[in-house]
């Protein structure tokens, strides 16, 4: 029977930020989200593998999606067979190669944790086909974009909202310490938590996606500023786009403010829980304040990323101050205030 434990390598191999958020859960906790989260990177790699063109990424997603409702070993074989190649990066070609113990490993679940992880991983996989539908194959020079806002809010919500909404039923039903949480309320927290989380990766992979063809900035948007997405291949278009990305940054932060609430209502008592979601929020609200200092979030030389002695120093200030509420508040009250009065091409 597979563990999350026996998946230990490939876990730290395909993301050393999760890996310790994971190591710093409550036991219950670790393995429905460890089996999940490589779950969904297993999708993700299908997605973004440059092996396969688009449609025939769609249709593995389709088979692996098969595959949780319905196992059939002749249909990992295909999978597998498919996607394995040079272009992968090696860690993402051990998880493909280790594909059938991670399927183990989720059938070994509880019921419970197994349906809600089930519906999670239909939310990402229809996002990720959704996005494969919108973006379409890659060529030189051509860039398209989301329509409407809304279908910006739909993507931050399939890519990482759904998350925040898992993670919170996963810690209600495994944590007597949170039976008294209002599920309704702290899942609208959890949802805009995962959103402002992926409105960060959003802003600040801009150029990056705008070279790749993506532009995640709504097309109505930007011609309400005269812009279409193609011209934002020149750094030379910030100006137009500054009030935009204001705007953006904005929002990000007001769902980071929903995300302090989520922090403040998980009990002292589960100081493990505190310190998995404290992390992400003091590292976002962080590196969207690089983001409003970059100097061209249009121009790919720029590399948005929080130096890792930074990180280090976010990791220990919030573990010494998770235990007490009004700690918290003090220390995110300074980021808040780092984020108004820093000077930068986006203040």
């Amino acid at each position: 029977m597979a563990s999350c434990e026996s998946l230990d390598d490939v876990l730290k191999g395909v993301s050393r930020s999760f890996y310790l958020t994971l190591a710093i859960l409550p036991p219950s906790m670790r393995q429905p989200l460890g089996v999940g989260y490589l779950l969904a990177r297993a999708a993700d790699t299908i997605a973004d593998t440059r092996i396969l063109p688009a449609p025939d990424r769609q249709a593995a997603l389709d088979l692996f999606r098969s595959e949780l409702d319905f196992p059939a070993p002749s249909r990992l074989s295909e999978i597998s067979a498919a996607l394995t190649g040079p272009d992968e990066k090696p860690a993402e070609r051990t998880l493909l190669a280790r594909l059938p113990a991670c399927l183990t490993a989720f059938r070994a679940l509880d019921p419970d944790d197994q349906g809600r992880l089930r519906r999670l991983l239909h939310i990402l996989i229809d996002g990720m086909r959704r996005d494969l539908e919108t973006f379409g194959p890659e060529r030189p020079g051509r860039v398209r974009a989301l329509e409407t806002r809304e279908d910006l809010d739909r993507y931050a919500y399939a890519a990482a909202g759904c998350v925040g909404e898992y993670w919170t039923e996963t810690a209600i039903a495994h944590r007597r310490a949170l039976r008294r949480w209002d599920p309704v309320a702290m899942r609208r927290r959890g949802l805009h938590f995962g959103q402002a989380l992926q409105m960060t990766n959003v802003l600040r992979d801009l150029a990056h996606d705008l070279h790749h063809g993506r532009c995640y900035l709504p097309r109505r948007d930007l011609l309400a500023f005269g812009l279409r997405p193609e011209e934002l291949l020149d750094p030379g278009a910030l100006e137009r786009l500054r009030p935009l990305l204001r705007g953006l940054i904005q929002q990000t932060i007001g769902g980071y403010g929903e995300a302090f609430s989520y922090l403040l209502a998980i009990p002292v008592s589960e100081l493990r829980l505190r310190l998995a979601c404290a992390w992400p929020l003091f590292i976002g609200l962080a590196t969207i304040d690089l983001v409003q200092r970059a100097p061209n979030l249009l121009d790919p030389r720029v590399t948005v990323k929080i130096p890792r002695p930074e990180v280090k120093r976010i990791l220990a200030r919030s573990s010494a101050l998770v235990w007490s509420n009004r700690g918290l508040g003090w220390y995110y009250g300074r980021h808040l205030a780092h984020l108004r009065e820093t000077p930068g091409p986006l203040r």
